[in-house]
């Protein structure tokens, strides 16, 4: 008897193995197909602009809401369609000669990850803005077909309150706080 309890022991752990271990997987954003999008108010209209997406790399497991890895986007990288108001953000507002990168790294979710088609989530992690670090909660909504993942999300960042110049001048004032907009499209790996 113990000859066969012994192989079924053997065959439900790495069963259970297996599946656990299918459950723990890392996407990968593709830089040319993710974006950033921004949106400032002021007293004039509205400034629109974009960032580029330098990598990003997150691994998580449907059965533990733990996250690791990084989205990191280059802070000299942000075009409005305007020269000089991009040359003042970048060298004035966001110091990029000196802090090259804005970051966020994930740490835990809340919710649940569907295996395929869409899902909600909240993201918890560290957002590095202008070398200082800023806990930052965040709604992510999933989408999953086959490998191909998308990931989007909308904050506001209080980049006046966390320590950035604000660029208002004399009669033309912008708001304290700046839309973004996030979208990751990559690939999952397991």
């Amino acid at each position: 008897m113990n000859a066969l309890i012994r192989p079924l022991v053997v065959a439900l752990s790495l069963f259970f193995a297996s599946s656990t271990f299918a459950q723990h997987q890392t996407f990968t954003a593709s830089p040319k197909t993710s974006d950033v999008s921004f949106t400032l108010g002021g007293s004039e209209h509205e400034t629109h602009g974009t960032f580029r997406v330098q990598n990003g790399s997150i691994d998580f497991d449907r059965t533990n809401p733990k996250l690791s890895g990084s989205v990191i986007v280059a802070a000299g990288s942000g075009r409005t369609g305007n020269d000089s108001r991009d040359k003042k953000m970048t060298d004035t507002v966001l110091d990029a000669p000196h802090f090259a990168d804005v970051s966020f790294t994930p740490q835990s979710y809340q919710g649940t990850i569907a295996p395929a088609g869409d899902s909600t989530i909240q993201v918890t992690g560290t957002f590095i803005l202008h070398g200082t670090a800023h806990q930052l909660t965040v709604p992510i909504q999933i989408h999953i077909d086959g490998a191909n993942c998308t990931a989007k999300t909308h904050f506001i960042v209080p980049y006046v309150k966390w320590g950035l110049k604000d660029p208002s001048v004399f009669i033309l004032k912008v708001a304290k706080e700046v839309d973004v907009n996030l979208t990751l499209v990559g690939q999952l790996s397991n």
